[in-house]
């Protein structure tokens, strides 16, 4: 979350200064009492500005990837390519390789930019996109993978994973004849995709629906951070069952979607991201919308050492308030992440259509 936004996002919010601050002392206090628990809060060390990301296993997959990765919703939301191309730089100079992406966001945008930035480097990423059916057929999944090789610039992905899967009848939709799924083998049997996988961000519930069809997923992608551990977990549910078929897990939200973890005062940005990494996932994909918030994740991912397991149950139990209604994981509790044309698919109105 950057920082230097957050008194707008308070005004945006609603809150006054006054309830603000208070949040930040609690979360401030949640913070030191986690720190108590394995002395200065932090095992990382002090890295120097040149030492770069650790690259972990993506599962089985025999491949390295960086242990902090690019979010590409947010590559479509900087103002101009020339920044996004700058932040793609910058994070290949610090030893990310992981850059995520999908074929909705910003209607193509995103895909768009991270080609142009990608221009000459592409040997040195792994290049990750989602095909968004959203329930449609493998025609529409392949249409969807050329269009998105044509806006990244490439031959190939090496992850194509399903996009969104966030409601109950999804596995059946993706499984059906002539599904999503079909297009993964697909694309993977045309050398056209390295990998593949699917993700979500609602239930756990669902991720396990996706599991139980035993499908050779070499991914799976959902949300992890320090709230998700004590509310409709995906940590104690999905990532030991992925960790157990070999499933290498990629992580996202570690700071709640859209920071709200941070900017509400129940975590730092720091501790909420050193937790999220910690976790015995592939990778942590995170939003970053500008240099700033690209250099506050590489001061705690550069050299990066996970916390001891005593520091990750103090930060759970200092977080638990916080999470217990899910307040800061919107993701998991309304609308506000579910995308348009999944919505559409479904047959249910665009958010800006709900009453409020």
């Amino acid at each position: 979350m950057k920082v230097d936004r957050t008194s707008q996002m308070v005004k945006d919010r609603g809150y006054t200064r006054r309830s603000f601050v208070k949040k930040s002392a609690v979360g401030l206090t949640a913070s030191l009492m986690a720190r108590s628990a394995f002395g200065d809060g932090v095992e990382r060390g002090s890295p120097s500005n040149d030492e770069p990301v650790p690259h972990r296993p993506l599962g089985k997959t025999g491949v390295q990837v960086s242990a902090l990765g690019v979010g590409g919703y947010h590559l479509g939301s900087i103002k101009d390519q020339n920044e996004s191309t700058e932040l793609v730089v910058r994070a290949l100079a610090a030893g990310i390789n992981f850059f995520d992406n999908c074929w909705e966001y910003h209607d193509g945008i995103s895909e768009e930019r991270l080609g142009t930035a990608l221009k000459g480097k592409r040997d040195s990423v792994f290049l990750m996109t989602k095909v968004c059916t959203h329930g449609r057929t493998k025609e529409i999944a392949m249409k969807q993978l050329e269009e998105s090789l044509r806006r990244l610039q490439t031959d190939h992905l090496d992850l194509w994973q399903i996009h969104e899967v966030v409601y109950y009848n999804d596995p059946d939709m993706i499984f059906a004849p002539n599904g999503a799924a079909e297009a993964l083998l697909e694309a993977k049997k045309q050398g056209k995709v390295r990998f593949i996988g699917f993700t979500g961000h609602k239930n756990p519930a669902i991720h396990l629906k996706m599991l139980s069809h035993d499908f050779p997923f070499d991914t799976v992608q959902m949300p992890l951070n320090a709230l998700d551990g004590t509310f409709k977990s995906f940590e104690q549910q999905v990532l030991p069952e992925a960790t157990k078929r070999g499933i290498a897990v990629l992580g996202m939200k570690s700071m709640g979607g859209s920071g709200e973890i941070v900017s509400h005062g129940a975590l730092t940005a720091e501790d909420a991201l050193g937790y999220a990494m910690s976790l015995p996932v592939a990778t942590t994909i995170s939003g970053m919308d500008s240099l700033g918030v690209l250099e506050q994740n590489l001061r705690v991912a550069r050299g990066f050492k996970p916390l001891a397991p005593d520091a990750m149950q103090a930060l759970r139990e200092s977080a638990r308030i916080f999470a217990a209604d899910g307040r800061y994981e919107l993701f998991k509790t309304t609308t506000k992440y579910d995308g348009k044309i999944g919505r559409e698919q479904h047959h249910y109105p665009p958010v800006d259509k709900l009453p409020a």
